[in-house]
């Protein structure tokens, strides 16, 4: 019985030509990668998986008590107001995660990256196993808050997968751009846990899209989580409308931007990696 083998050729120019097919030829890497990030992730943990449980639900809570509460806002169509921050929160939670570890998936695998060859991608990519992992802990939750608020989902909640996805091509965008810059610069890993603070406030996660101002919703939307989440919203609770006024043309512009600047810095500065790191 025969074995088909991938050979790999290590002369100048063939990585750059062959770089997409030895990707795929090292898909397993990815997978393998994956897997052991979300078992580093949880390891001498008391509770384990629980931490992608208790972090969602105490946002929930704060910005429940902040938002509806103090604030006095409430969701649209009276929708149970925990489920309104949560079906949004799930959606931050997984594009946060993503983004903050492909940042910093280089540094941490320093050792590995200065030692052998393979596209140097796949480390930032396999960050997606633990955001993946926390998605599915909390899909039940989700259900649970669904039947609580009586909620039954629309005919396009088999849409949500769609908007997760562009959630996760705006990770890779932004966190492809990072981890290049944080092998060179320290810096960006005090950085990060700001940007993702900060965006919090930046995303319509404790309230609806509707109450930004019209004159400011071109700025916005500049914000790709905004079509996102507000996706989300229309795919499981029905309220909303992504592609009104044309804001998520902006959204799909801003990520495809940040997508193909990610991947061309990261594949210009990918040679010098072992070097500096």
């Amino acid at each position: 019985m025969s074995i088909a083998r991938h050979q790999i050729i290590l002369e100048p120019g063939r990585a750059d030509r062959r770089y997409w097919r030895d990707l795929w030829a090292y898909r397993e890497l990815l997978f393998f990668l994956g897997k052991r990030d979300v078992a580093v992730h949880y390891k001498q943990t008391v509770i384990g998986a629980a931490w992608a449980l208790i972090r969602p639900l105490l946002t929930v809570i704060i910005l429940t008590l902040i938002f509806h509460k103090v604030a006095k806002l409430d969701a649209p169509k009276d929708i149970w107001y925990p489920l309104f921050i949560l079906s949004g929160q799930i959606v931050w939670q997984f594009f946060a995660t993503f983004m903050a570890d492909s940042a910093n998936s280089l540094v941490s695998n320093a050792n590995l990256i200065s030692k052998v060859y393979f596209p140097r991608m796949l480390v930032p990519l396999s960050s997606a196993g633990v955001p993946l992992v926390d998605l599915l802990v909390l899909l039940p939750v989700l259900g649970l808050f669904l039947l609580i608020g009586g909620v039954l989902p629309p005919w396009h909640v088999v849409f949500v997968p769609v908007f997760l996805a562009f959630a996760a091509l705006t990770a890779i965008g932004f966190g492809l751009l990072l981890c290049a810059l944080n092998v060179r610069y320290r810096d960006v890993r005090y950085i990060i846990p700001f940007v993702v603070q900060f965006g919090v406030l930046l995303s319509p996660i404790g309230f609806n899209s509707d109450k930004v101002p019209p004159d400011l919703q071109l700025l916005w939307h500049m914000n790709p989580l905004v079509f996102a989440i507000n996706g989300m919203r229309w795919s499981l609770l029905g309220v909303g409308d992504p592609f009104a006024n044309g804001g998520w043309i902006v959204s799909v512009a801003t990520t495809s931007v940040a997508l193909i600047l990610g991947i061309r810095y990261f594949r210009k500065t990918e040679k010098s990696f072992a070097d500096v790191i």
